[in-house]
């Protein structure tokens, strides 16, 4: 079995870290106002979204690379209105897209995939 290199673990960890801590907060306004609104489901969802990716790297799945390179591109497509934001977005995507692409995770996510299948 291929070892999951650190730089996978961490992000996945922050993956899990931001899904949850973003659920949480932004679920304790709607319960507060008992009203949800199309957007506030759309941000819920994305909190999801990001708790898979989290659980899913840390299996080992090839699929959850791919899908962590969308959550992000998405955040990097919602950041148009900022300069700082975006610039922050793009750096996160290129530095999560350079360790979840180097050779040693490319190995990790495609040994896993094959005893996944």
């Amino acid at each position: 079995m291929t070892k999951r290199p650190i730089a996978v673990t961490i992000i996945a960890v922050l993956y899990l870290l931001v899904g949850t801590a973003g659920f949480v907060a932004h679920l304790i306004p709607i319960l507060k106002s008992r009203a949800l609104h199309s957007d506030d489901a759309l941000v819920e969802f994305t909190e999801i979204i990001a708790i898979v990716c989290g659980v899913f790297l840390l299996r080992g799945h090839n699929w959850a690379r791919w899908l962590t390179m969308a959550w992000m591109a998405f955040h990097v497509a919602m950041s148009f209105d900022s300069l700082q934001k975006l610039v922050v977005h793009v750096l996160f995507l290129v530095v999560i897209a350079y360790f979840l692409f180097r050779p040693g995770a490319k190995t990790y996510f495609q040994h896993r995939g094959e005893t996944d299948a």
